[in-house]
């Protein structure tokens, strides 16, 4: 059991690097947010969010298969895209 509670240490203290990394592009999503705002720019750039995707499906090299990482960076993005929504107002 002590094997699977190493694992599992492992594992919570990727998920506060994780947590905080989200929250650092969050910020960043939020100063383009403040950014297309005041260029009357749009929000949502579908051309962008593919490109990233790409690109991360590219550097994948598993174990998670590359439609998991494009499932995850979707949220990431969208919840982020939301988050430049409500900085633009």
């Amino acid at each position: 059991m002590d094997e699977i509670a190493d694992w599992r240490n492992c594992i919570d203290e990727i998920d506060v690097q994780l947590l905080k990394l989200l929250n650092e592009r969050a910020r960043c999503a939020c100063e383009i947010g403040k950014i297309k705002a005041h260029k009357a720019m749009k929000i949502n750039n579908p051309v962008r969010e593919r490109e990233i995707i790409a690109r991360l499906r590219d550097q994948n090299r598993g174990p998670l298969p590359d439609a998991a990482i494009q499932n995850i960076f979707e949220q990431i993005i969208d919840e982020c895209r939301s988050l430049e929504k409500n900085r633009e107002r």
